[in-house]
């Protein structure tokens, strides 16, 4: 017997989010993706240009620190010459600052689309990479309606990770500049209680670090769970966007159906849960914003306070209390930063949890276990072997359920052979077909297909992208490899003449055939193509007669490609007299009767 596997089209297995998916575990995922991605150096040259403009900024601030002192002395001896000297100089430092603040803001503009160009172009090239994302759809949730991820996550995690690092690399210079000013400016200061005098060196250091640190636990205590609510509101706009893009793409069997009712009140459910997290979230930031807002607006007389006693004492001019509270709020700034910061970081590490869980399940995919699975190898030139496989359709507990194998011992279809593959009664047959396709390996047993590359797989329901006709006729080759005059004569060959004209049209192609017309355009593709190996699957099943005589006729006329034609179909069978091969239904066997002692 052949392990358990999942059901059709899918289990729900545990997702990389639900699992053990560290912060550490992401970070990880996030480096490795962008030390390997092409637009590194181009990110690392603006980091380099951020940084020299972020320090020339801290420069300037400390230049318009110091110039606090004079000009408000300057009021202070109602001196006008001062006054105007040092609106000038000021002018000056402003300009400075102006031009600074210009590039930086360009410069982060670009570091974000770089940032974004890398993340996407990574996530997406994983997600579709050795079909990895049908992969995914049979065996996490995750490959469901992964566009979240892929689009707007990624985004918000390019866009945030840019600002929040530029923001925390400016607060540090800012803090480790202002730091020392505010130190000198308050470390002489001597205060008097009673008969005692003391000195605290720096005490304005102090009092900024105790009330940037009180203003960060209080944000804590209160804003711990916006991470998990931004995760939540980005999960369930995923799934309201699935919802409508589902019905968008259903609309006429929904009208047939008469379940325009039904899909309003599933639609509405999905919209009522996006609401609820978007009023979780807004409850959440709204009490943070008592916090952060009370803070800031405190910050505007508390390091007046801190510094009045020396300047009440005489020992501060009133240009330098003036400077000492510039000072005092530019390390405050900084230190305070995670705070202003919280609501952003939250949001950041959501993004970042979403996008890292989709990249984890996709990069687990390649460590899967061996067990229990099909084995696809390439063979000998020019022969497709089948040994000893064993399909497994889904699992019951302990059973496997509608399984099925190749009554046959070991079959070997040889280069130019016409097969057809039927089978008992209710076996999935387009599991075989998907498993010779390496799409489902559940089961047991190898699949050796021919050491040539040249092997095409044509579905039921051929996928037609939109675009130019020509585009859609060459799928997934391109267009420019085929004369106008080969396409036009394989799409008149398969009765579809009345399109023939119309190479350059672009449309919803997949809206404007019917079904018969979808497949005789799939057969046009295999005409322009002739491939060497052909499998189809049951792709004559459910058309008009006619049609199946015109494709049959078309499969007769291929007659240097190898047909296997998984399926039953006698107008196939008519028309090519191919040799027969059997898939017999397996039952369920409880896995503690499986390798018990006979007799």
């Amino acid at each position: 017997m052949f392990n358990t596997v999942p059901d059709t089209p899918a289990p729900v297995v545990q997702t990389a989010a639900q699992a053990d998916l560290s912060f550490r575990r992401q970070l990880a995922i996030s480096g490795a993706s962008f030390w390997a991605s092409p637009v590194r150096n181009r990110i690392l040259l603006l980091a380099a240009a951020l940084l020299t403009i972020i320090l020339l900024t801290a420069y300037g601030q400390i230049l318009l620190n110091r110039w606090n002192a004079p000009f408000y002395n300057s009021l202070e001896r109602r001196d006008l010459d001062a006054f105007i000297a040092e609106l000038w100089n000021f002018g000056k430092i402003a300009g400075f600052l102006l031009l600074l603040n210009v590039i930086q803001t360009w410069l982060n503009q670009m570091t974000a689309l770089y940032m974004r160009e890398g993340l996407s172009r990574q996530v997406v090239d994983e997600w579709l990479a050795d079909r990895r994302a049908y992969g995914l759809s049979l065996s996490s949730p995750l490959g469901v309606n992964p566009d979240q991820r892929l689009h707007e996550d990624s985004r918000k995690l390019a866009e945030m990770t840019t600002s929040l690092s530029i923001g925390l690399v400016q607060a540090t210079i800012l803090l480790v500049s202002f730091i020392g000013v505010l130190w000198q400016l308050s470390s002489d200061f001597v205060f008097h209680y009673k008969d005692m005098s003391f000195v605290i060196p720096g005490y304005m250091v102090w009092g900024a670090i105790l009330y940037a640190g009180l203003a960060s636990l209080f944000s804590q205590l209160v804003g711990w769970n916006l991470t998990r609510l931004n995760a939540t509101r980005y999960a369930n706009e995923a799934e309201l966007r699935f919802s409508l893009m589902r019905a968008n793409e259903n609309l006429e069997a929904i009208a047939l159906a008469g379940g325009e009712e039904t899909e309003r009140r599933h639609i509405h459910e999905k919209l009522d849960a996006v609401l609820r997290s978007i009023r979780d979230l807004a409850r959440a930031l709204t009490n943070l914003t008592w916090v952060t807002a009370g803070f800031g607006w405190l910050a505007i007389l508390v390091p007046i306070l801190i510094a009045a006693p020396a300047y009440f004492a005489g020992t501060m001019t009133f240009g330098g209390l003036m400077m000492a509270a510039a000072a005092f709020n530019q390390v405050h700034s900084a230190l305070r930063w995670y705070v202003d910061n919280f609501g952003a970081i939250a949001d950041w590490k959501a993004a970042l949890l979403r996008v890292s869980a989709l990249r984890a399940a996709l990069i687990d995919m390649d460590d899967g276990p061996a067990e229990g699975r099909i084995v696809i190898s390439r063979g000998e030139p020019g022969r497709l072997t089948l040994e000893s496989v064993a399909i497994a359709s889904h699992v019951d507990g302990d059973c496997t359920l509608d399984g099925f194998r190749i009554k046959e011992a070991n079959p070997t279809i040889v280069v130019g052979e016409r097969v057809m593959i039927n089978g008992d009664q209710g076996v999935n047959r387009k599991l075989l077909f998907n498993a010779i396709a390496g799409l489902w390996p559940y089961g047991e047993g190898r699949i050796l297909l021919p050491k040539e590359d040249d092997i095409l797989f044509v579905p039921q329901l051929e996928y037609l992208p939109e675009g130019k006709l020509r585009s859609v006729l060459a799928y997934p080759l391109a267009s420019a490899g085929f004369t106008d005059e080969a396409m036009m004569a394989a799409l008149q060959r398969v009765g579809l003449s009345r399109i023939a004209g119309r190479l350059n049209d672009r449309a919803r192609w997949d809206r404007l055939l019917d079904k018969d017309e979808q497949m005789a355009l799939s057969f046009a593709g295999l005409i322009l193509r002739k491939p060497r190996w052909i499998v189809l699957n049951d792709v004559l099943e459910g058309l008009e007669e006619d049609t199946v005589s015109t494709l049959s006729s078309v499969l007769a006329e291929l007659t240097d490609s190898t047909l296997i034609y998984i399926g039953r179909s006698g107008a196939f069978y008519d028309a090519l007299t191919p040799s027969l091969l059997h898939l017999e239904r397996t039952h369920c066997v409880p896995s503690d009767e499986v390798d018990q002692p006979k007799g």
